[in-house]
């Protein structure tokens, strides 16, 4: 049975399974909200020191897949695979967050998660609702965090601004077309790219189906049998 956490919990992931390839999903909603939901890969001083882990809608996975975004499945809004032994040692977090692409602010959201499946189980799950929040419109879901050894930490904290604030925020340089995205909100946006479809192996479910069990023991082939003689 996957643990409720609270805002502020945190776990060794050991602790929550023994696994290292993991899922993590993120269902957020609201009426007429769209969000972008991204993941932050944080150098020791919490700063994204290397744009390449800033895994977005328009860059989907890191240099080395150690994190790779797999799009809405599952029942999810976005999800992601992240390798944790693949991990290099320049990153020391991993950030999720939630940022309202448009207008709107937090407190309009409806119920909504973000979960770990190790193994296509569920181990971990912390929900959240509009009335924790107000005025905001970003969040700060959940934490990857290496301190010893991997943990999760359940975040939950708004932040003021959108996307481009919340990288700024982490160091990060916006880059020019953002800007003026956020400057002209009445032209239509650009259409996103597709999210690249994961290897056959961990192809995605449809919805409402399981999470991916990724890192599940793959079954050891059996011997072929005997060759029998040739009778001629």
């Amino acid at each position: 049975m996957a643990r409720e956490f609270q805002r502020g919990h945190k776990a060794r992931i050991s602790d929550l399974t023994a696994g290292t390839d993991l899922y993590v999903g993120v269902q957020i909603a609201g009426p007429g909200l769209a969000f972008d939901i991204s993941c932050f890969g944080l150098d020791a001083h919490e700063q994204l020191s290397d744009d390449r882990y800033f895994v977005f809608y328009n860059q989907p996975k890191s240099p080395e897949e150690s994190i790779q975004q797999l799009g809405a499945q599952a029942g999810d809004t976005e999800s992601f695979r992240v390798t944790l032994d693949r991990i290099p040692a320049h990153i020391h977090k991993l950030s999720f967050t939630a940022t309202l692409d448009g207008d709107g602010q937090m407190s309009q959201i409806g119920p909504g998660y973000i979960r770990i499946v190790a193994g296509g189980e569920e181990v971990v799950r912390y929900s959240f609702t509009g009335a924790e929040f107000s005025t905001e419109r970003a969040l700060m879901l959940g934490d990857f965090y290496l301190k010893d050894v991997w943990r999760f930490a359940a975040v939950g904290q708004g932040f003021d601004g959108g996307l481009a604030a919340l990288l700024q925020h982490f160091g990060g340089e916006v880059a020019e077309e953002q800007e003026q995205e956020q400057e002209q909100p009445a032209q239509q946006a650009p259409g996103r790219p597709a999210a690249p479809a994961p290897a056959p192996a961990f192809a995605p479910p449809q919805e409402a189906a399981p999470a991916p069990s990724f890192g599940t023991p793959v079954q050891a082939p059996q011997a072929p049998p005997a060759p029998q003689p040739c009778l001629l």
